[in-house]
């Protein structure tokens, strides 16, 4: 559909939000950005008018700000209703309550003398439960806890994550996870409950007392709520639950709702699984049914080793065959634990296990049509059973979309150079979507003068066994040109452990670091206090790392990030939409590529000063037709072919020169 984008009648609190916005920047000791102000004016129109908004604002805008001067606007003008903020990840969700929306906030207070309520909100396991913290309930718990007198391992971490439950419920916080001391995921494990496993407030005995209850609260008397994109979908799943209404919603980083929505909605099932919450049950079930659930696991475990990975799609395929063995051996444990006192937390807390085993065992067993079912294997877990939404857009247009107006920013929105294909993916495209709008409020840098993009067109095409000769001594001397500070973005492990391999080798004067010699943290704190460092890695490096200044010079990509040829998810996906009538490999495999290329060189260039280099060492990217797509979702460098002219502007970079770009 036509994304207009021509200015629209001015809505009652523009003006406020205009003054909010200007002065929440002077605050920070910012300058005024005519696309961040483009953005909140575009925002307050949305929330006013109803009609949802996909906002591409670049890196360097500011559109935190952008989006929360008109937020607390309508709320000024409306305090009865209420606005969610739901961002990609815990850490973007701590960053906006720490610090952006105090700052706009007081912003609102200055210019208007009325202040916004606002709290954060988070999905259950993310706060301590008492019931786990004070009765430490089963014999797993208990077998971890210290003797007396010792303080070491995981028990010391339990004792101590206890001791500190109790002080945060005894102040009135909510012992949230990010406010924990130092722990592991198995410790924090022992003081916080599974959804499935929650008595809830009226059959907990702390049930008065209930932090993650109290969380709710404080979000139910808030006018604004911080969320995150797993809460919001768990939301839409299960029909308004874990949100407070509202009455607008902004959804940041929204390049990674699909991703994150398709996650909340899939399920996975493994023997060791099955095996764990049969033993949990059997105290409570006739030998007949507790070896019936035992003996399920084990028939769980031969069909998967019986079938290679990949998509189920046969209903008399083995493993399906087990999944039904496993669902009526559920079924009967959930019987055999009905009944009991209320103090019988054990065995209700064991029965909601055997409840949810049963619930994914019968949804992968209906090999639903709109659901995707596969084998994976890895070398940790083993082989288990998968199961995803074919799609989420029908989700999010039902649950979310047709019920409250959306704003939907991000630095990169536009893939192949409009919002169709995000849009499409979102469910806001077709003759029943509701209606919307996309804008480009654009970025203060100029990546024509500040980056080149470097294809290199004589490299051979990359193949399935990794990166190949060439394009190794190409990444080397590439780096050699940098003087180091390189950001590296591999397809794979394999490709990224064998180019630092290379590079320690014929560049053994640069410190050449790679994702899986240490926590990542760890490794990038390096990168940024080594100048002359590089960091090579694989997918989280790609949207997960801000390293702006001259630490980063060079984004070297070695190959397209097309989906995994054997990834049935997408494989499923990229078939539905041909057999729709679509172009199955552009709106599935050539977006999830664009994104992720927008994604990864959008790594070079932080702000006004930066300058550098994106080499993509993968020549389909000039040579296949679907070239002009997936350039068009990135910065808008400065493109050359040309290997000298790349190596050239990254020596006159290191002597002080600039790119050379035009």
């Amino acid at each position: 559909m036509p994304e207009p984008v021509a200015p629209r009648g001015a809505t009652a609190g523009e003006g406020l939000a205009d003054r909010i916005l200007a002065a929440a920047v002077a605050g920070i000791g910012g300058h005024p950005r005519p696309g961040q102000q483009q953005m909140a004016a575009e925002v307050g129109r949305t929330l006013d008018n109803g009609e949802h908004l996909l906002v591409q604002a670049g890196t360097g805008t500011g559109k935190s700000l952008g989006y929360l001067a008109p937020a607390l606007a309508s709320l000024v003008e409306d305090p009865a209703s209420r606005v969610v903020i739901a961002t990609a990840t815990l850490a973007l969700q701590a960053q906006l309550a720490g610090k952006d929306i105090p700052a706009a906030v007081a912003a609102c207070e200055q210019v208007c003398g009325q202040g916004v309520t606002h709290a954060v909100l988070k999905g259950r396991s993310n706060y301590a439960c008492l019931l786990r913290v004070r009765d430490g309930q089963g014999s797993e718990q208990e077998a971890l806890l210290p003797e007396p007198g010792e303080a070491t391992g995981v028990g010391a971490e339990v004792v101590a994550l206890r001791r500190w439950a109790e002080e945060e419920a005894g102040s009135g916080r909510l012992a949230d996870r990010d406010d924990a001391p130092a722990h592991t995921p198995a410790a924090w494990m022992q003081v916080s409950v599974p959804v499935r496993e929650c008595l809830g407030a009226q059959r907990c005995p702390y049930g008065a007392e209930c932090l993650v209850e109290k969380s709710r609260e404080r979000a139910r008397a808030s006018q604004l709520v911080v969320t995150n994109h797993a809460l919001l979908a768990v939301d839409a799943l299960h029909g308004g639950t874990a949100l407070p209404e509202y009455e607008g919603l902004v959804i940041d980083e929204a390049h990674e709702l699909v991703s994150r929505v398709t996650g909340a909605a899939s399920v996975e099932l493994s023997p060791s699984q099955v095996e764990r919450v049969a033993k949990r049950c059997l105290a409570w079930l006739t030998d007949d049914v507790g070896l019936a659930f035992l003996d399920a696991a084990d028939a769980l475990q031969g069909a998967l080793d019986g079938t290679d990975p990949g998509r189920v799609t046969e209903p008399e395929a083995e493993v399906v065959a087990a999944l039904r063995s496993v669902r009526t051996a559920a079924r009967a444990a959930i019987t055999g634990l009905a009944g009991g006192k209320d103090e019988e937390t054990d065995r209700r807390q064991a029965q909601a296990a055997a409840q949810e085993v049963f619930d994914v065992a019968e949804r992968m067993a209906k090999l639903d049509p709109y659901d995707v079912v596969w084998v994976s294997e890895s070398e940790r877990f083993g082989r288990q059973a998968n199961c995803a939404p074919l799609s989420v857009a029908g989700l999010l247009r039902s649950r979310v979309f047709d019920n409250h107006p959306v704003v939907l920013t991000s630095a990169t929105l536009k893939i192949g150079g409009d919002f169709r294909a995000i849009a499409a993916s979102l469910g806001l495209a077709g003759e029943d979507a509701a209606d919307w709008r996309g804008i480009d409020v654009g970025s203060p840098f100029d990546y024509r003068s500040q980056g080149i993009l470097y294809v290199a067109r004589h490299l051979p095409p990359p193949g399935r066994d990794g990166i190949g000769p060439e394009a190794l001594a190409e990444v080397a001397e590439l780096l050699w040109a940098a003087d180091g500070r390189t950001l590296g973005l591999f397809a794979s492990q394999r490709s990224a452990e064998a180019a630092a391999r290379y590079c320690r080798e014929h560049v053994p004067e640069r410190l050449v670091l790679c994702q899986g010699d240490a926590h990542l943290p760890r490794l990038t704190a390096e990168f940024v206090e080594d100048p002359e460092a590089s960091l090579f890695g694989t997918l989280s490096l790609w949207q997960g790392i801000d390293v702006p200044g001259d630490t980063c010079r060079l984004v070297l990509i070695d190959k397209i990030p097309f989906p995994r040829p054997d990834d049935p998810l997408m494989q499923a996906r990229q078939q539905a939409v041909t057999e729709g009538g679509g172009n199955g490999f552009m709106a599935v495999a050539a977006t999830h590529a664009g994104l992720l290329l927008a994604q990864g060189s959008g790594r070079l260039i932080r702000t006004l000063t930066d300058r550098g280099v994106v080499a993509v060492l993968d020549p389909r990217l000039v040579t296949a037709r679907y070239g002009s797509f997936l350039t068009a979702s990135m910065p808008d460098f400065w493109t050359t072919t040309d290997r000298e002219t790349a190596i050239g502007a990254l020596r006159r970079l290191g002597s002080g020169m600039g790119t050379g770009a035009p």
